[in-house]
């Protein structure tokens, strides 16, 4: 049975010493099964959020965000050009405990209507997940969490592979995609990262086109920058991902030429992770669901040569362009 915003209020008082609450909401969101949760205004006007966490799962997840939460020292969030939540305190309650942290103010924008071009939507998000990046790695490696190497993420990514090929539910064609892209060494050229791990539209906050906050650290972690990128791949502009990615990397200042890639990669394989989710519990109707979705990725990416996951090759040129080419060059000389 969920708890209401009244009884929620209450425990922030005990969790808060000197919390001078004056009104409670309930608040809802997608993580609305998982938790309990409400927003508080405190007589000073100030806002709160308490959570309480309804399952296993749920308390396994707040815990691991208050790691990261810490990890992100006052120092370390100078560098974010963005609101990040802080601990404010907790309090047991039954067999786990509701956790209360201060408010971040900002809107969640649903990425179907994200602007492009410059000062848009886009180009912000873009500007901070490269704010992210740029985190020195020492925040990561100090708090004692997870660093993820290239040879390790591609194992992740076999891993995936081989699980949802023993299913025989997915198409030859994209096994043999995700195959070529798991054994070309370009593309696991890149430089480890610090990354927030598990970013999605839901997990910014937006205050006059310009990101203001950003929730859930949970999977704060060093690793390939381009899982942080693969969410935006599902907007249905292409200036939108354009403007996103041009963005993040002025922004960031080094060039990775095959990030957007391995977030193709990446975002693929979460079609993949998803049927083995409804075959691992069973569920007929997500095992379906995802069968639809491969077979529509299947249709997407039917000619790989217009969209490849690896190093992309020269296209070959005939001899007539290449005597044309030669031609060229010698004048130029």
């Amino acid at each position: 049975m969920a708890r209401s915003h009244l009884t929620l209020a209450a425990l922030a008082t005990s969790a808060v010493p000197g919390l001078d609450i004056a009104a409670a909401t309930a608040f809802s969101g997608r993580e609305r099964n998982d938790f309990d949760t409400a927003i508080l205004t405190g007589r000073d006007g100030r806002h709160w959020i308490i959570r309480v966490p309804r399952n296993a799962r749920a308390e396994a997840e707040q815990s691991a965000d208050l790691v990261a939460l810490r990890a992100l020292s006052a120092g370390v969030r100078t560098r974010l050009p963005f609101a990040v939540s802080a601990f404010a305190g907790q309090v047991p309650i039954d067999s786990t405990r509701a956790i209360v942290y201060e408010f971040v103010y900002g809107n969640k924008v649903p990425l179907a209507s994200y602007g492009a071009g410059p000062g848009s939507l886009a180009a912000s998000v873009g500007a901070a997940i490269a704010a992210i990046h740029s985190l020195p790695t020492s925040v990561v490696a100090d708090a004692g969490l997870p660093t993820i190497s290239p040879s390790d993420s591609v194992r992740s990514c076999v891993s995936i592979m081989d699980r949802a090929a023993a299913t025989g539910l997915v198409s030859a064609a994209l096994l043999g995609r995700w195959e070529r892209a798991a054994e070309d060494p370009a593309l696991w050229q890149f430089q480890p990262t610090v990354i927030n791990g598990a970013l999605g539209a839901d997990s910014f906050l937006s205050a006059d086109s310009a990101i203001s906050g950003i929730l859930g650290w949970q999977e704060l972690r060093v690793g390939d920058p381009a899982r942080d990128l693969r969410w935006l791949l599902a907007a249905p502009n292409e200036a939108v991902i354009g403007t996103a990615f041009d963005s993040y990397a002025h922004a960031l200042g080094t060039h990775d030429r095959l990030v957007r890639q391995r977030a193709t990669f990446y975002a693929e394989l979460e079609v993949a992770k998803w049927l083995l989710h409804g075959t691992d519990t069973r569920n007929t109707e997500i095992v379906d669901d995802a069968v639809a979705m491969l077979t529509g990725l299947v249709d997407d990416v039917h000619n790989d040569v217009m969209n490849p996951l690896g190093a992309p090759t020269m296209p070959t040129m005939a001899l007539d362009d290449v005597e044309a080419f030669l031609a060229r060059s010698e004048r130029a000389g």
